[in-house]
């Protein structure tokens, strides 16, 4: 059976497992559900743990970024081949979803007030906290997270692009070296061509205040 991942028709948490199937040549099916009219219910009951991206493969389901991301990574070079090294690519993409986790409750809250407060907080303490040190690390090992190339950096560049899109922020301009790195994923072969054939992501209208 032909390979198969689900999310959203847009970019978000399976933007990079996205990247990193086109940039080692795994054919797939990209199925996409509108993010405008979920959820759809009888969807959302059919999937393991009601939610995407869930990846298929030969019968069996997947699910959760992380593992699908490393799981479509396997037999590559984007998996270190030192136990140290992919032990460091795993804390980091784990510690990218941490500060992921700051995000979501940001725009998926619905009272005016409350996502103002989260918005102060998030622009004026998380985000700093985490580039700066995600800066610091890349920085350290020229570019990379554990030196050479691997998915942690696709990873990596999911979430930047889906903050640009959320946030309406250009995390590249304040944050050079992770600019740098998520530039370099972006024009990856496999990966470049997608971008160009895919187009620009729009913030769905649902989450989209106007502001």
């Amino acid at each position: 059976m032909p390979k198969k991942l689900q999310y959203f028709n847009i970019g978000g948490l399976a933007e990079p497992i996205r990247y990193i199937l086109h940039y080692t040549k795994q054919d797939f099916e990209d199925y996409r559900h509108d993010i405008d009219t979920w959820p759809d219910l009888k969807i959302k009951a059919s999937l393991p743990y009601g939610q995407f991206p869930i990846y298929e493969e030969d019968g069996k389901v997947l699910t959760q970024t992380l593992a699908i991301a490393k799981y479509v990574s396997r037999d590559t070079e984007l998996i270190p081949d030192d136990a140290w090294q992919r032990a460091v690519v795993e804390s980091a993409v784990y510690t990218v979803f941490d500060y992921w986790k700051n995000v979501t409750p940001y725009f998926l809250e619905k009272d005016p007030v409350k996502k103002e407060e989260l918005k102060k907080v998030l622009f004026d303490e998380t985000i700093e906290y985490y580039f700066s040190r995600f800066s610091k690390h890349l920085s350290e090992n020229g570019g990379y997270f554990s030196g050479k190339l691997s998915w942690g950096e696709f990873v990596l560049t999911g979430v930047v692009e889906a903050s640009n899109l959320f946030l309406k922020i250009e995390l590249e301009k304040k944050y050079p070296v992770v600019g740098a790195t998520v530039e370099k994923i972006r024009n990856l072969p496999g990966v470049k061509e997608y971008i160009k054939a895919r187009g620009v992501y729009k913030l769905p209208a649902k989450f989209d205040d106007k502001k």
